[in-house]
């Protein structure tokens, strides 16, 4: 069985070595890119006192199998405070398919609690298209409009995606976005994108 591709398995495999602190851990490290057995990695995610970069590993490969066992542990993970485990974990959510991703990270991408951390979450709604991708993007830009906002990146990020998604329930949110300095260009770009949606 497929369980990711050789390239990013081992990106994740050389980033995550960085937190190993002895022999035990350089073992399980050893274990988890190396074992073809689903049910070994699926044990990771439910055993008590696993490393955080442990869990990771686990749930990427199933995640890239397709195995649903990785979607709770991926969801989590695509809210992290480290970007870089949230790229790892909208990757293996991408290939998963499961039908449950599009409404989670439509769920993280408009929770203002955690906005400093939406910016995966809403590339992955680019990515899914799915239905709930356009108005989780529209209610996330709307509220970055707001004077003095300070996640212009994620403003930028659902511009683009909206973009992407040629929505033309997207157009009044762009047509002001227009407005902001630093979206203008990509909304007006997102803008001529939508005219030319039959």
């Amino acid at each position: 069985m497929d369980l990711g591709m050789d390239a990013d398995l081992l990106d994740l495999a050389r980033r995550t070595a960085a937190e190993l602190t002895g022999p035990a851990d350089e073992e399980l490290h050893r274990r988890l890119t190396a074992t073809a057995d689903l049910d070994t990695l699926a044990a990771v995610l439910t055993e008590s006192e696993r490393p955080l970069w442990a869990r990771e590993i686990a749930a990427f490969r199933l995640g890239c199998a397709g195995d649903r066992r990785a979607f709770e542990p991926l969801v989590l993970l695509l809210n992290h405070r480290d970007s870089e485990r949230c790229v790892s974990a909208s990757y293996a959510l991408t290939r998963l398919g499961d039908p449950r991703t599009p409404r989670a990270a439509a769920a993280l991408a408009t929770n203002e609690l955690r906005v400093a951390y939406a910016l995966l979450p809403v590339r992955l709604l680019t990515a899914l298209r799915a239905p709930e991708s356009a108005p989780a993007l529209i209610t996330t830009l709307e509220r970055r409009l707001a004077p003095g906002d300070p996640h212009w990146r994620l403003a930028l990020a659902c511009v683009e995606g909206l973009g992407s998604l040629a929505d033309d329930r997207a157009r009044p949110v762009l047509e002001a976005a227009r407005s902001h300095p630093r979206l203008s260009a990509a909304a007006s770009a997102a803008l001529s994108r939508l005219s030319r949606v039959p």
